[in-house]
């Protein structure tokens, strides 16, 4: 387990702007399913785009770019793991489960905050998921900035 702190960017929907911080609003994702906490970030503006790539379409609503910070959070560290970054929908949904959840469930055990891990598609951009949101491990650190997808 290693300690984290530093800045990490999301990029939000601009109607959950007065929410900057709030979990994940799926009820299975990479990293979580049912009743499970996880908020999803990156370790740079640049790696929030490319996570949220594969979710952005054309006709989405307006988004924003929110800079927060992480302080000294305890986490698991699967970076160079390609296994932790696989495309998970497709085998969630024929197998009733992603193997995905196997990284996740072993930190939660291991008691850590949440854990780091590498982009699937550029492994030398990093994400964070914490299992937790409390104001002690994470706050918003600058205003928010309008975000355009440069591929759209």
């Amino acid at each position: 387990m290693i300690e984290f702190s530093g800045p990490v960017w999301r990029i939000l929907f601009r109607t959950h702007s007065d929410a900057p911080l709030a979990p994940a609003r799926a009820p299975e994702g990479r990293f979580h399913y049912a009743g499970q906490t996880a908020l999803y970030a990156s370790l740079s503006a640049e790696g929030a785009e490319v996570a949220i790539r594969r979710y952005v379409s054309r006709d989405d609503p307006p988004r924003i770019l929110q800079r927060a910070r992480i302080t000294e959070a305890r986490l698991v560290d699967f970076r160079g793991q390609p296994e932790a970054s696989i495309v998970w929908q497709d085998i969630a949904k024929a197998c009733g489960r992603s193997p995905t959840w196997k990284f996740s469930d072993k930190a939660r055990a291991l008691g850590a905050d949440g854990m780091i891990y590498s982009s699937r598609s550029r492994p030398q951009l990093s994400h964070v998921v914490l299992f937790r949101t409390s104001a002690r491990l994470i706050c918003v650190d600058a205003p928010s900035e309008t975000w355009v997808p440069a591929y759209s």
